[in-house]
This record gives C-alpha cells, structure tokens and sequence, in this order.
C-alpha cells in the first residue's frame, strides 16, 4: 500500500504559478513511476504528467508541455508539480498517482491515488 497526500491548491490568477506537493508513504516511494492527474467538473480525469522512479523520463500532456514541470525527491517522499503561466482551463482537481503499470497516459495504470487538491484559476 501507497498512501499519498496532495497540498498546495488553491486560487490563482491567470498567469500566475502555484506548486503542488505529494507526500507519499507505506511503501518505497523510490520503486515507482508517478504522475499528476486532473479532473474538472463534467470531465473525465485526464493525465497532466508522469516522472519514471528514477527521475530520469519525464512526459507531459500537450495542454501543459512547456509550462509544468514534474519532479521528485526520494529523500523526502514527495512529489512536486510546478505549474507556470496558469491559465483558467487548468481549474480541476489535481490527483497525486502512483503507478503499478501500463502507459503513463492511462488512469489504468495508476494503482493508487491521493485525495485531490483544488486548483482554481481566475481570469
């Protein structure tokens, strides 16, 4: 088991930036590939990015390429997403994923997720 905690959400500007941060713990964070997914109202959950266990692939859906950047850092368990020049289409819930397998595009390759953390952006 994986518990995994989002924080950092909240309400920004157009053009602003906000961090997320996963904390995960039970098993060895190191051992899996994570990713960020984002939910808005009506929508189904769509991939947002991925980051292999060893930090060294990253991948980013076509929406956010250029302007997030995921990492991680092993020491402390967590999992960062760096979101630049938002915009109000990036408004969703952020879930925090662990994957167990497949294609880093697909919510079925995630075998646990975080809670969620809101993300608003205003115009």
């Amino acid at each position: 088991q994986v518990q995994l905690v989002e924080s950092g959400g909240g309400l920004v500007q157009a053009g602003g930036s906000l961090r997320l941060s996963c904390a995960a713990s039970g098993r060895t964070f190191s051992n899996y590939a994570m990713g960020w997914f984002r939910q808005a109202p009506g929508k189904e959950r769509e991939f947002v990015a991925g980051i292999s266990w060893g930090a060294t692939s990253t991948y980013y859906a076509d929406s956010v390429k250029g302007r997030f950047i995921i990492s991680r850092d092993s020491a402390k368990n967590t999992l960062y997403l760096q979101g630049n020049r938002l915009k109000p289409e990036d408004t969703a819930v952020y879930y925090c994923a662990a994957y167990t397998g497949g294609s880093y595009y697909s919510t079925k390759s995630v075998g646990y997720w975080g809670q969620g953390t809101q993300v608003t952006v205003s115009s």
